[in-house]
């Protein structure tokens, strides 16, 4: 009687964290279509200022407008 290989579970390779440069650069490229170029540079500067814009806010309040955001990416068709 032949015995049963155990099952290897294979783990998935462990993603390095984002960093803020890498969300950068993923919402250039993104936003960088055919009909409108959008450097890094520009990307940057613009949330930069959305950021400066929400320390304005309490926390709570900042992080109701990110949750609104993501919320309404949701329902886009990208």
């Amino acid at each position: 009687m032949a015995k049963k290989k155990a099952a290897v579970k294979k783990t998935p390779a462990k993603k390095k964290p984002s960093t803020l440069n890498d969300i950068y650069n993923e919402v250039s490229r993104k936003a960088d279509t055919d009909g409108l170029k959008i450097s890094v540079a520009e990307t940057k500067r613009v949330l930069a200022c959305f950021f400066d814009v929400l320390e304005d806010y309490k926390p709570a309040e900042a992080f109701d407008f990110v949750a609104k955001g993501l919320k309404r990416a949701g329902t886009r068709r990208r």
